[in-house]
């Protein structure tokens, strides 16, 4: 009784290291909020038990970018902030990203003047744009989800 060729002994499991990682890096995001505006009351309705952003691993805040990975923005980011924004984004730690929450955090909103910036990525990469003013709780999950999909995806630099 000859073993098969197909067939294997009890079981293995196999994957890229890269694959591994990007897998336990989407379930287990660290967010540092931003809060500059009206998003931020949105932002709190979607990390209430109703809608449970912690069952993408994201479900508790951290106040120091230090023991960030995720930064989410929400809220108007005026030319006073954007400085304020760079180093806070500058002190997490690699790997890390960044989603635009709403619409003057994406594309300056409603605001068109000479003291708000056209959007957070006029001083910082944005990984992923929440749209919506205020955005619904279920576009912020949507777009959660789409951050995932692209941690996933990561190739390790090196």
């Amino acid at each position: 009784m000859g073993i098969d060729k197909g067939e294997i002994p009890g079981v293995a499991l196999t994957t890229k290291l890269e694959s591994l990682l990007g897998w336990g890096r989407k379930y287990s995001l660290f967010l540092y909020p931003f809060v500059t505006a009206c998003c931020g009351m949105e932002y709190m309705s979607v990390a209430c038990a109703h809608y449970d952003i912690d069952r993408f691993g994201a479900g508790l805040p951290r106040f120091s970018p230090r023991q960030s990975d995720l930064l989410l923005i929400c809220g108007t980011v005026s030319h006073k902030i954007g400085p304020v924004l760079y180093r806070v984004w500058e002190q997490m730690a690699d790997p890390k990203w960044v989603v635009a929450f709403g619409a003057c955090a994406s594309c300056g909103g409603p605001y068109n003047n000479y003291a708000t910036m056209q959007g957070a990525d006029v001083c910082i990469p944005v990984d992923v744009y929440i749209p919506g003013c205020p955005p619904r709780p279920e576009m912020v999950l949507d777009g959660l989800i789409k951050l995932q999909a692209k941690i996933q995806n990561r190739q390790i630099p090196g």
